[in-house]
């Protein structure tokens, strides 16, 4: 097939040019250059006439508009690939008897890196970054990648840099090995000079050796991948190849790694990452926002400089915006002041930025207890006490204060956001940014929608979401939204379980083998026990009394123990040790309040309590979704992976529910319906699973 033909007749994706002999081929396949199957045969295309043309001594491949190669084209991995596939690419690319030079800039990841790698040389713009992130995807390096890399920077180095999926900037990329060079003067010109200066010589990365080093090395670099593993059978099998391949024939070491990734990406856990891929991208969509244009947000207020503000202060700095942190009186500006400076105190330390870099971002920090100061900016942020009476009075003021085309946002994290949105007197400007803590790391971010939010506001928390480098997604307004609703479900499912025999440690435990980053009850340790309390405290006069209620959380925040800040709540703490304990005291008001209930007492399987506090999750994702709070199922995956803990090799609740067998999914909920009694709402579970197409 010609470079004029596609399956699909698209225009072409790769674009050619000569230029003092220099064969330009240029990828144009926005809008990140996935090495898709039209760009594979563009290549191929290049190589073949490179080939055959006496004219051409060489061979420079780059990218058009602000990339190289992102990375293969994630649509191709779930159906059957089409040649040619990037091996067979890789293969003319090194049989050309000319030689070829990669030119990165933007980001060359993936079959993107793989193919630089098959090239005789690699040259990048300063702000490239390269790596090998396949095992973030459920997959490993398929075409070569675990074969090359080593030779270019030791095995130790590669061993990390495929385990953690790393994506390493130009600078570092040279000094590591994986580029030969940076430039800092026009891309393409300076390719072609390399190429020039390559003078028809070939230098193949296969017919380099690996670098030998201390075993020692080797071992510590595995160890490390082992234990950042997390369940993703991706880097152990990576780890696998890697082992096994070091002495083997290259050809040999080609073919079992090419095998390895077969297997994999038609897998269970690459099925879920991609799906987790894609949900992240459709979460932006909403019909009628297309043609919202986002209002221009530089200057940004967050009034509440505690634990929350101090932690959205640094994700807003961090993404360069000029942020002004209000607070009453200047005791507590002074403490969030210190936890900021302290966050970067620890970033430089750790080397995550430079000490430059942490002085930069400061600098755009501003601290005062004069809300008069807010009148200039262009969100208004309220990350203040989670309670009408603090957060009704505030509103008014924002709504007051704010210049017209000003936004205002509100971080609840369970409060009806219409109602906060009225008292401000410009419900239009209203929207919800709920974080999660710690907010300048957790990746999630709530955007919810009132009733009378413009589309372009709801346009500009999204843009801001990108900016923040989140992953955001549109929620309703309702009580907990979407996150807090699904956990509060499943923490209580939890809750009913400790209450009819089970012990915490033994939840926590089953769950995190799950794959779930942490327990539902050191979770609850972690944020503070106070903060549910609250919740159910502000829900108790409308709470039917007929409905089961475990109030054994109730009876450790009566007892002062709050959690990790308090030294002691479902486990006790010891700052020296910093994992949480078994504590008798816990165990005894956990027994005297199953005494009081008079339940019967059993013990639980493992597989029971996982079965039930996924399905308790599943159960009310379905009914949230009946009620409009979510767009779509996979905005529901998406919060609860981001936001929870949800293992995303799992895919989500929705998408591990879609994959168990229908009639063990209606029987996990007829056991939450037993166990919950009366008030309990069984969604149409199966009738949405039927329509799920994940």
């Amino acid at each position: 097939m010609s470079l004029q033909q596609t399956p699909t007749g698209q225009n072409i994706l790769v674009k050619f040019d000569i230029q003092d002999g220099v064969l330009i081929a240029s990828i144009d396949n926005p809008p990140v250059n996935a090495g898709s199957w039209g760009v594979r045969q563009g290549l191929s295309d290049a190589m073949a006439m490179a080939s055959t043309d006496e004219t051409i001594k060489a061979v420079v491949i780059i990218g058009a508009g602000k990339t190289f190669i992102s990375g293969s084209d994630i649509r191709e991995f779930g159906k059957p690939l089409h040649e040619p596939l990037v091996p067979q690419l890789i293969k003319a690319i090194e049989a050309c008897p000319k030689p070829v030079v990669a030119a990165i800039h933007g980001a060359g990841l993936g079959g993107g890196y793989e193919i630089a790698l098959a090239c005789d040389y690699r040259i990048a713009a300063a702000t490239a970054v390269v790596g090998l992130p396949e095992v973030r995807l459920g997959i490993i390096p398929g075409a070569g990648g675990t074969q090359r890399l080593p030779r270019l920077t030791g095995m130790s180095r590669a061993i990390e840099l495929i385990s953690s999926a790393r994506r390493v900037n130009a600078p570092e990329a040279v000094r590591l090995g994986m580029i030969d060079e940076v430039t800092a003067e026009d891309l393409r010109s300076a390719a072609i000079a390399a190429a020039k200066t390559l003078a028809g010589r070939k230098r193949l990365v296969r017919a380099m050796p690996i670098p030998s080093e201390p075993a020692e090395a080797i071992a510590k670099a595995e160890n490390a991948a082992s234990k950042s593993a997390k369940g993703l059978d991706s880097v152990d099998i990576a780890l696998d190849i890697l082992r096994r391949t070091i002495s083997m024939d290259f050809d040999a070491a080609l073919a079992l790694e090419r095998e390895a990734f077969e297997t994999l990406r038609l897998g269970e856990q690459a099925t879920a990452l991609r799906y987790q891929f894609f949900a992240e991208r459709q979460a932006q969509q909403l019909p009628g926002l297309d043609k919202a244009v986002p209002r221009a947000v530089e200057k940004v207020g967050i009034l509440g400089a505690g634990t929350m503000g101090s932690g959205i202060a640094i994700a807003f700095l961090d993404a360069g915006y000029s942020v002004t942190l209000i607070d009453r009186t200047d005791e507590a500006l002074a403490a969030g002041l210190a936890r900021i400076q302290d966050n970067y105190a620890k970033s430089v330390a750790s080397k995550r930025i430079s000490d430059e870099a942490a002085v930069a971002r400061l600098a755009h920090l501003g601290t005062t207890t004069d809300i008069q100061v807010l009148a200039d900016c262009d969100l208004l942020l309220e990350a203040v006490f989670e309670d009408y009476d603090v957060k009704l009075p505030v509103m008014r003021q924002l709504g007051a204060l704010a210049r017209p085309g000003a936004i205002i946002a509100s971080n609840t994290s369970y409060l009806d956001l219409d109602r906060l949105a009225e008292a401000s007197n410009r419900a239009e400007d209203v929207v919800g940014l709920h974080f999660f803590s710690p907010a300048h790391i957790m990746k999630l971010l709530e955007v919810v929608r009132g009733a009378r939010t413009a589309p372009d506001v709801l346009t500009t928390a999204l843009a801001i979401g990108k900016r923040l480098k989140k992953t955001a997604v549109i929620a309703g307004v309702g009580e907990g939204f979407i996150g807090n609703r699904i956990y509060a479900a499943y923490r209580r499912h939890c809750e009913f379980m400790v209450e009819d025999g089970a012990s915490p440690q033994q939840i926590d435990q089953a769950l995190q083998s799950f794959g779930l980053a942490m327990g539902p009850f050191a979770v609850s340790d972690l944020s503070g026990l106070d903060i549910a309390w609250k919740m159910r405290q502000r829900l108790s006069a409308t709470r039917d009394p007929r409905e089961r209620y475990v109030a054994i959380a109730d009876r450790l925040c009566e007892a002062g123990r709050l959690g990790r800040k308090t030294g002691a709540g479902w486990y006790s703490y010891d700052k020296a040790e910093g994992r949480g304990q078994p504590d008798p005291k816990a165990a005894h008001i956990i027994d005297e309040c199953r005494r009081q209930s008079g339940r019967p007492q059993r013990s639980f399987s493992d597989v029971e309590i996982v079965r039930r506090a996924l399905a308790a999750m599943v159960n009310e994702a379905v009914l949230l979704l009946s009620e409009g709070i979510a767009q779509r199922p996979s905005d529901v995956d998406l919060a609860i992976v981001n936001g929870y803990g949800f293992p995303a090799h799992r895919g989500g609740p929705l998408f591990w529910a879609a994959r168990q067998p229908a009639l063990m999914v209606e029987q996990a909920v007829d056991e939450l319906e037993q166990a919950a009694g009366f008030g309990f709402r069984r969604a149409e579970i199966s009738v949405l699973l039927a329509t799920l197409s994940i």
